[in-house]
């Protein structure tokens, strides 16, 4: 059975009809600092490409309210109205001891878990970036202050803000009130992240709200990387670890952390290549789980986001590989393939949601762009850029590329 995304949320995300036109532009010079120059590997103008599929989703979006965690809570949670709480994905009711601890079936998502703060997550991470998109090729004002709007709710704001710790995610009932594991629900602030450093760049973000914003951001790092929680996610061998170091180095290049930026650099070279790619480029970390290839992408995308985010022209990490011979080349060489074609998947098909992969995977595009890869740019233009799968939303975390 398919999950499902609230009405308001699916309109956001798969509506197809064209927004309204720009009121109020930008300035050229402002948008101007926004938009870099194209790298060496594109072919093409991603804005162009995408301008009517964000204008679509960012005129539904101005019709939505801010809504966070704070409209919601769970009686299973130990923590207060504004500390985030989920519970285990694959964990369940015992059939042979009803009410007692929950037991594990991996790779099968539990249906009446709580999701409702997943949900308002996701739906803030797709429509701050999707006005943010929208802002940046319009320079319609509108745009921006609703994002802004989203960002105030969220950070700022006493009534309605999150608490910069995931103390409570991915509970498990009879067994824990929280776990580091849980720490992967917020990699959808990675494109918030990249959205306020856009507003930023075009003027768009006012000064006080931008410091309170980055303030959270800074209490949130300081969190992951201090706590119990977040040491326990560092630590994790596989995608869990990527995507605490994606956040690490996302949140740490919004708000100029540089020493976390350069631990970042280091530990992707020293940690995550050596330990989490095979020699011929795969993940046998997430091969062994009961979706391979949908955790094997997931995994593909945030180290892709990784090399992104951190590589610099004296220390790019898409060319980077390590005394024997692993790199974001070869794990790209070894993914494409099965991206361009998913017949020629070796491995089982995955025991859940197998049908909605591949996406219009990113590490397609950066790859594309940063190896000079002009077929990885081709393959990616031809794969869905947007699904009504909430399982899919969660694990596919960045959906506006015209902002990278």
């Amino acid at each position: 059975m398919r999950s499902r995304l609230p009405a308001c949320f699916l309109a956001l995300i798969c509506c197809a009809v064209d927004a309204a036109t720009p009121a109020r532009p930008a300035s050229t010079a402002a948008l101007a600092a926004v938009i870099a120059p194209a790298p060496a590997g594109a072919q093409f103008d991603v804005a162009a490409l995408d301008r009517q599929r964000i204008l679509a989703a960012a005129g539904q979006a101005l019709g939505e309210t801010p809504l966070t965690i704070t409209a919601s809570r769970s009686p299973r949670s130990a923590g207060g109205p504004h500390d985030f709480y989920s519970e285990g994905d694959y964990w369940w009711p015992d059939p042979a001891h009803p009410g007692g601890p929950y037991v594990q079936r991996d790779g099968l998502s539990n249906p009446d878990n709580f999701n409702d703060h997943r949900r308002a997550l996701m739906r803030f991470s797709v429509q701050v970036p999707t006005l943010t998109a929208a802002w940046k090729i319009t320079g319609d004002r509108r745009y921006a202050d609703h994002a802004v709007a989203h960002l105030r709710a969220w950070f700022i704001d006493d009534a309605t803000r999150l608490n910069p710790n995931l103390e409570y995610a991915q509970a498990i009932f009879g067994r824990s009130t929280g776990r580091g594991i849980g720490i992967i629900d917020t990699i959808h602030l990675v494109e918030v992240a990249r959205s306020i450093e856009v507003l930023h760049a075009s003027g768009a973000l006012p000064a006080a709200d931008e410091a309170r914003i980055k303030q959270w951001f800074a209490d949130y790092l300081q969190w992951l990387t201090h706590s119990r929680n977040g040491m326990e996610e560092r630590d994790a061998r596989n995608n869990h670890g990527t995507c605490w170091l994606m956040q690490v180095a996302a949140f740490a290049h919004l708000t100029g952390d540089q020493a976390l930026l350069a631990y970042s650099r280091d530990r992707f070279k020293t940690v995550l290549l050596p330990n989490q790619v095979a020699a011929d480029g795969s993940f046998p970390l997430e091969l062994k789980r009961t979706k391979p290839y949908g955790y094997a992408l997931f995994n593909l995308e945030a180290m892709a986001a990784l090399s992104e985010i951190l590589s610099t022209p004296s220390d790019n990490l898409w060319t980077y590989t390590t005394p024997d011979g692993k790199g974001m080349r070869q794990a790209m060489a070894y993914m494409t393939p099965y991206i361009r074609d998913k017949k020629t998947w070796p491995l089982p098909p995955d025991v859940m949601y197998d049908g909605e992969w591949p996406m219009r995977q990113s590490s397609l595009l950066f790859a594309g762009r940063a190896l000079s890869q002009p077929d990885y740019i081709a393959l990616w233009r031809t794969l869905r850029a947007d699904s009504t799968v909430d399982e899919v939303v969660r694990n596919f975390f960045i959906r506006q590329p015209a902002l990278w």
